[in-house]
Order: C-alpha cells, then sequence, then structure tokens
C-alpha cells in the first residue's frame, strides 16, 4: 500500500518530474453505528465511524486507490458525484458494479481530471440518508483565479430520528404525512380578513381540485438541519483573522432538503458552482438545492461573529454555524422568515388567458407527470402535466421567470432586499473550447405520481426500461421534461 501523500510541495515536485501524481490511497469503511444528535441515538450507518464521512482531497493528474470495505450484513457501494471516471469505477449497483457485500473489499481505481468541491455517498438502498455520505475536495494543478487565506467546508444535511424506510413507507401511505404546517381554520378567516370571503372561497377551491395543499414546500418536516456534522446547538466554528478571505465550500448532502443560504451582514461572492469556476457573482443570499455545490469567498473586516445561516426551504428549521475570532464564540442567531406557501402562479395556474375552472376533473396528486409534450413553442413554454401547450397559443410567455422556475418556489429577496443568486448569473470564467452543435437529441420525460410516491423515467420503472443507445464519439443533447 502506498502511503498517503499530503504535503502540495512533495505533489508539485512529482508533478514537475514524472508529469503526473504518484498515487494517493484511501482506506474507507462503512459500518452500523449509533449515532444523534442533541441527545437521542439510534442505530444508523458511517463511514469510518463519522457523519458526515472523512473529507477525501485529492490532486487533478494524480492516480487514486479507494479501498471500501463493507463491514455491515447488507450490501453497500460509494458512488463519487460529479466524477469524471470509467463507469466501471463510478459506484452504482446495477449499472456500473454489482455492489460491495458483506465483508467485502472493493478498490476504486481512477485518474482524476478535474478540481472543485465534490461529494460521495452510498449508492444503495437509502443509506446516503442514514449518513453514508462525506465531502470530497479536488484541488487544481494550475493556479486558481481567485485567492483566500482560509479554506472550511461547510456540508449541509439533514437528520431524522426515524430510519429511512419507515419515512418511505409513510411517503407511499399518505403523501402528506409529513406535512406539520398545514392551513388551519384559523388561517382561513385571516385570509377572509385580508382577501375576502369570495377570493379565499376560490382559493381552497382551486387547491382542492388539485388534491394539494399550498403548504407542501417540502416533502418532510422536522429535520434536524447539519453543517459539518454538527447541529444548530453544537454550533460548528470556524476561525478568521479580520481582513482575511475565507473560503467556504458549501455542499449540500442532505436527504431531501433544499436551503437558503446567507450570512447576515456580509457579502458572499460566488467563485464555483458544482466544481466549475464561474465569473464571481456578489450575492447577499443563494439556494443550493441537493447535491449541489457551491464555493464562496467572504472577507469579515472586524472580529464580530457571524452566523453562517441555512434556512430550510420550508422554513421548518435551520443549520447554523460560526466565523469567529476565537472558539466558544456564537454570532447572532436570524429569527426565521415567515413559512412560504405555494401559489397558483408556482403551480404555473395563474397565467393570462388560463381558468382554473375549465380544469375541474384535473387531480394533480395523481396524474402521470409525464404527459405527451406538444410541438415547441416559440417562447419558452412551461409544460404543466396533463395541458396540452399546444393550445396556449395565445399566453404570453415572456413574463414567467423560467429561472426561478428550476427551483419550484421563486426565490424571494434576501430580508434586506439584497441580490439572490438565480442560475442565470452563473457564466464559466473560461468558455467550453470544444463547443458544437449536437448531432441529436434525446427527451426525457421524469415522470411519477404524487399521491403513491413514486417516481420514473419516460413512465417507466428501471427494471423495465430499455437502454438508451448512443455511438462513440457522437455529441448528444439531453433535454429533461
Amino acid at each position: 500500500m502506498k502511503k498517503l501523500i499530503n504535503s502540495p510541495l512533495i505533489i508539485a515536485v512529482a508533478l514537475l518530474i514524472n508529469g503526473h501524481v504518484a498515487a494517493r490511497t484511501y482506506d474507507l469503511t462503512v459500518e452500523e453505528m449509533r449515532a444523534g444528535f442533541d441527545g437521542r441515538e439510534r442505530l444508523t450507518m458511517a463511514v469510518n465511524g463519522q457523519i458526515p464521512g472523512p473529507e477525501l482531497r485529492f490532486t487533478e493528474g494524480e492516480d487514486v486507490i479507494i479501498n471500501v470495505t463493507n463491514k455491515m450484513d447488507t450490501d453497500t457501494s460509494l458512488h463519487w458525484h460529479g466524477i469524471l471516471l470509467p463507469y466501471t469505477q463510478d459506484g452504482v449497483p446495477g449499472i456500473s458494479f454489482d455492489g460491495i457485500k458483506p465483508g467485502a473489499t472493493f478498490t476504486y481505481r481512477f485518474k482524476v481530471k478535474q478540481a472543485g468541491t465534490y461529494w460521495y455517498h452510498s449508492h444503495s438502498g437509502l443509506q446516503e440518508q442514514e449518513g453514508v455520505y462525506g465531502p470530497l475536495v479536488i484541488s487544481p494543478a494550475r493556479r486558481e483565479p481567485f485567492k483566500y487565506d482560509r479554506d472550511y467546508m461547510v456540508m449541509l444535511s439533514d437528520w431524522t430520528d426515524e430510519r429511512p424506510e419507515a419515512i418511505l413507507a409513510h411517503l407511499k401511505k399518505q403523501s402528506d404525512y409529513y406535512q406539520y404546517g398545514r392551513r388551519t381554520v384559523g388561517d382561513f378567516f385571516s385570509d377572509v380578513s385580508g382577501k375576502g370571503l369570495p377570493a379565499t372561497l376560490k382559493d381552497r377551491r382551486d387547491w382542492g381540485r388539485m388534491r394539494m395543499v399550498p403548504t407542501d414546500i417540502s416533502d418532510i418536516t422536522g429535520y434536524t438541519f447539519l453543517i459539518n456534522g454538527k447541529s444548530a446547538a453544537q454550533n460548528w466554528t470556524g476561525l478568521f483573522k479580520p481582513g482575511e478571505r475565507v473560503r467556504l465550500r458549501l455542499i449540500n448532502g442532505s436527504a431531501m432538503s433544499t436551503f437558503d443560504v446567507r450570512i447576515p451582514g456580509l457579502k458572499m461572492t460566488v467563485v464555483q458552482a458544482d466544481g466549475n469556476n464561474v465569473q464571481p457573482v456578489p450575492v447577499d443570499e443563494l439556494r443550493i438545492a441537493t447535491a449541489e455545490t457551491y464555493d464562496i469567498i467572504v472577507q469579515p473586516t472586524d472580529d464580530k461573529a457571524l452566523t453562517i445561516f441555512a434556512e430550510s426551504l420550508d422554513r421548518s428549521g435551520y443549520a447554523r454555524g460560526t466565523l469567529a475570532t476565537a472558539e466558544g464564540i456564537s454570532g447572532e442567531i436570524p429569527p426565521l422568515r415567515p413559512r412560504p406557501q405555494l401559489t397558483m402562479a408556482d403551480m404555473g395556474m395563474e397565467m393570462p388567458g388560463m381558468e382554473m375552472s375549465g380544469m375541474e376533473g384535473m387531480d394533480h396528486s395523481g396524474m402521470d407527470m409525464g404527459a405527451k409534450q406538444s410541438a415547441p413553442t416559440p417562447k419558452p413554454a412551461m409544460e404543466m402535466p396533463g395541458m396540452d401547450v399546444g393550445g396556449m397559443t395565445g399566453v404570453d410567455h415572456s413574463g414567467m421567470d423560467m429561472d426561478a422556475m428550476q427551483s419550484g418556489l421563486t426565490p424571494k429577496p434576501a430580508v434586506d432586499g439584497g441580490k439572490v443568486l438565480v442560475y442565470g448569473d452563473l457564466k464559466a470564467i473560461k468558455p467550453y473550447a470544444d463547443y458544437r452543435a449536437p448531432d441529436r437529441e434525446i427527451e426525457i420525460k421524469l415522470t411519477g405520481n404524487m399521491a403513491r410516491y413514486f417516481w420514473s423515467i419516460n413512465g417507466e420503472k428501471f427494471s423495465d426500461a430499455p437502454p438508451i443507445r448512443l455511438k462513440y464519439g457522437e455529441r448528444v443533447r439531453f433535454k429533461f421534461v
């Protein structure tokens, strides 16, 4: 077994002499353990006895050897999320390999071809939600286009004292089982007071016809949210000296939570998204969905403690950490903002020329999310399942915020009216050199049934789906609907 190389100087010398970096080896063990937060514990799973698993550090250009041993009585796997590698090393059972059997060790071998902030997680059953995940950082072979003095991982995740299998069973029986914040009779009378009786009755009638609730922002409420495996009460802390540039590598390693992240009183500059360098974007807040990563740089100018505040999208809770000049100091924790509610506009139902009264037969909770798409329209049109977009010729979509639609709920301005990051802000710092038009386009429909809580692609379950066949060397555009 080769010795783990940690010194940047040794790595640089190896690059100069040999043109590549000697193999770096990691030994990882997936095993059961008892873990919990804020005084409660349950049996769960972890990598090397910790949640999240150990931070793995690679260097662009080096060969990597990762020995993964399974000490559980069920199969496991580790998938390297976003990493370019041979498919046999990708760690997805049933596609790239057979998984890692109980008591067995699987050795992943690949050459690192990229740089940036990524993460790894199990692709077996619901093990990722149990705790089998961790951060992964790849240092670039060349100097990065931005400077920083300190480098911290900020891995967001969610934790529940229930086993994931129990959660899934509840959602299968009742998809809104965990909707603890439903509207009440009191909310009805409050809406009557503010909007009037006719408008309130129409709103309730419209949601009833869709068999949905406007508080259905996240599938599950009641999570404990974590930063680097620490709850809000445990308060993960990163140290700095006033004037230093601090790099924060944000990773959303949650099971199904989206976070709105801000550091009250401090501007954040986004310099990397999903491992790719982007033109710097100063923002006051950003939204990070499951599996996304953002690298930001902040520069505190005084010795005041600052709170890294990550509110869940449904405002049911938050993760928080602190940037401080010494351990044991807490930053001020802002109050949770009001719980958002979906509107008919968020559902795409309040567009000019559209009347809910003409859609009484549509059951949105149980409909096939893969309804046939009509011919393309001149302007970007949002397809509602069960709705023929071709019949909306007179609808002007130009006023719709299609960028905001990607996250499922329109991002609201930051508390102080500051800048919120949207996908349109992200521009590659170096344009892709080999761009050319695709040889063909393949359209893939993400399908499913919300009421029965199952999900599929093109209406087929994985075991029945025919393979998508490509020709070596061709360029294909995949369009997800």
